[in-house]
């Protein structure tokens, strides 16, 4: 029997005549089952959202922080069963859910401890003036499919901790632990605080353009961004868009190839390749480029691809059938133009599942589709470059600017490269890392403010700034 799960309105746990099924991406088997939700049902959480807040918004910041604490605790206390749930609906190996879960609980729990102190701005004998964060509204967030829960938790902590309420709609790829984290943290979030609503793609215009929301708080693809900005001005929403990103990474001829070989692989195919900050195009310099790319396509030949809930299971499928065939359409794209593939190219349509064995091709031109378009998916193209100047301006050729990355022996000259990236999060020597207290938002075509940290925190708030002239009291 397929489990039916419910939505999350006003504290209470609904359900509709219409339901979705939701496919286990392994097998292409349904696995469950969540409401249909329309206008009405948006409507129902928009309005308990709204009520809530009158109350929520006037709570001393420490009450609020005491939930999303909670919210932490119940994340960390349930782990176990919702990393395995996670495994089922999104595909990923069941390590990389469990970092996923208690990645979760970490950033909600860290991000807690964020402080919305007043600023003074002048205070004198004529005049005291200070700025206070006072809370947007009602806010509306719309999750994707590759962390599906790390994405919700990033938008609801933040949200509750500024005394904004949420109404969230996860997609409906991968709504399922959600759902049950919805079911956990009933009766710890107050009612109205959180409402949590699942739906087809259509419901998602109908939150940005709904006029009791005040703020849109969105991670997809850039397409829909430009979208929901759209939407948004109508009524001038505030706006927290995470999009899309083509992120380089630039190898300097002085790094050392057997102990990058390997991280450069998982930098690219963690998530089976499906996280935003990806390394999507790898730049070697070409004094090591031939013995790195042999390193990096040796090591892969090691790495089982798999059900995510097999043990030894390291890259799991694609999530859903969609991004699936636009993989494959990148990839057979790369066959038409004769570009060499170092491993992979080649996958099985008549295996259940939505499964692309590790690909990584061999230095394809600059303009080749599967380098100048973000591929989502477990590929991985490797280029090679002659000059630093070279390599900045190859890695900066892009509508995106979301993340990248240095490797060097010298880190001086990797922090003197990343300054010259044009992307909001730039590492050296690592990779995939982000911090409760650091902001993380894009440039140019890949986003619009932050999330995490207190920049964060800041853009749930409107600032309110309040005067006094000390000299003027009425007698």
């Amino acid at each position: 029997m397929v489990t039916q799960y419910k939505n999350l309105i006003n504290g209470e746990l609904i359900s509709t005549s219409d339901m979705l099924d939701v496919v286990n991406p392994a097998n292409e088997e349904v696995i469950g089952q969540v409401p249909a939700c329309g206008e009405d049902e948006l409507n129902q959480a928009v309005a308990a959202a709204r009520a809530a807040f009158k109350t929520w918004s006037k709570k001393p910041i420490d009450e609020r922080r005491a939930v999303v604490q909670a919210i932490a605790g119940v994340i960390n206390d349930n782990s176990d069963e919702l990393f395995r749930l996670l495994t089922t609906e999104q595909g990923k190996p069941h390590q990389q859910a469990q970092g996923e879960i208690m990645g979760a609980a970490y950033m909600a729990g860290s991000q807690a401890t964020l402080e919305l102190e007043d600023e003074i701005n002048e205070d004198t004998e004529e005049r005291l003036s200070r700025t206070r964060r006072v809370p947007v509204g009602v806010v509306g967030g719309i999750v994707p499919w590759n962390f599906p829960v790390m994405m919700a938790v990033q938008k609801i902590a933040p949200a509750l901790l500024s005394g904004c309420t949420i109404v969230l709609k996860p997609s409906p790829f991968t709504p399922l632990t959600t759902l049950r984290l919805a079911e956990l943290i009933k009766d710890v979030a107050p009612a109205g605080t959180v409402n949590i609503i699942t739906g087809e793609d259509s419901l998602g215009p109908l939150i940005t353009a709904h006029p009791d929301i005040d703020k849109i708080t969105f991670t997809g693809s850039t397409a829909t961004g430009k979208k929901i900005m759209e939407g948004a001005s109508q009524d001038l929403k505030r706006i927290t868009l995470e999009l899309g990103g083509n992120d380089a990474s630039i190898v300097l001829p002085d790094a050392n190839v057997e102990k990058v070989a390997e991280q450069l692989f998982w930098s690219s195919f963690t998530n089976a390749g499906q996280i935003c900050v990806a390394a999507k195009r790898i730049y070697i310099h070409e004094d090591i480029y031939d013995e790195l790319s042999a390193a990096i396509a040796e090591y892969a030949k090691h790495v089982k691809v798999g059900d995510g809930s097999q043990q030894g299971t390291a890259v799991g499928p694609i999530q859903n059938k969609k991004q699936y065939e636009r993989v494959i359409e990148l990839v057979q794209d790369a066959k038409d133009n004769g570009y060499k593939f170092l491993v992979g190219g080649d996958h099985d349509p008549d295996v259940p599942g939505y499964y692309m064995p590790i690909t990584i091709l061999d230095n394809p031109p600059e303009d080749a589709r599967i380098v100048a378009e973000e591929q989502f998916g477990p590929v991985m193209p490797l280029m090679k470059f002659s000059s630093e100047e070279e390599a900045i301006s190859r890695a900066n050729d892009s509508e995106y600017g979301l993340a990248g990355a240095v490797w060097t022996a010298d880190p001086d000259k990797g922090v003197e490269i990343a300054e010259q990236l044009e992307t909001g999060t730039v590492w050296v020597n690592e990779f995939l890392h982000l911090s409760p207290f650091a902001p993380f938002g894009g440039h140019k075509q890949s986003g619009f403010g932050a999330e995490y940290g207190k920049e964060g925190l800041l853009e749930f708030t409107y600032p309110q700034v309040i005067t006094v002239k000390k000299d003027n009291v009425p007698a």
